[in-house]
């Protein structure tokens, strides 16, 4: 497979508060080939992005080692995976280099997008988050 396409999706009720991520990678035709969710400890809603994105890079490097579009709902994870806006906390900043090491699986450097929240495919990723969150 050339391209897969990645929908992550963090939060945390209370910010901080209990946090989730869930993970959709879907194939260059739209099918579902993994989905993933879990329940990430205590945390802040950003943290949680950036942990969703991690481990999105990481499930989708089983997939191919060519392409891979990240869709997130997180407008400041996207603009700092771009290179677009500077990191100013220390925490988040650990979490940019780790996902910056993911994409090194990669022959193409990944391709971030903002997408809203209404995308059919995050609210699947929305959704896996609150069914971690919630314990189904």
């Amino acid at each position: 497979m050339n391209t897969v396409k990645l929908f992550t999706d963090g939060g945390s009720r209370g910010n901080p508060g209990p946090g989730a991520i869930g993970v959709l990678i879907l194939d260059e035709r739209d099918n579902e080939i993994e989905k993933f969710k879990e329940c990430i400890g205590h945390t802040t809603n950003n943290r949680a992005e950036y942990k969703a994105l991690i481990k999105g890079l990481d499930l989708a490097a089983k997939h191919t080692r060519d392409t891979v579009h990240c869709h997130l709902d997180s407008e400041l994870v996207v603009k700092q995976m771009s290179g677009l806006w500077r990191l100013k906390n220390d925490e988040l900043r650990t979490l940019f280099h780790e996902a910056k090491d993911k994409e090194r699986a990669f022959q193409k450097k990944p391709i971030y997008t903002h997408v809203r929240r209404t995308h059919p495919n995050m609210r699947k990723a929305d959704r896996l988050v609150n069914e971690a969150l919630d314990g189904r």
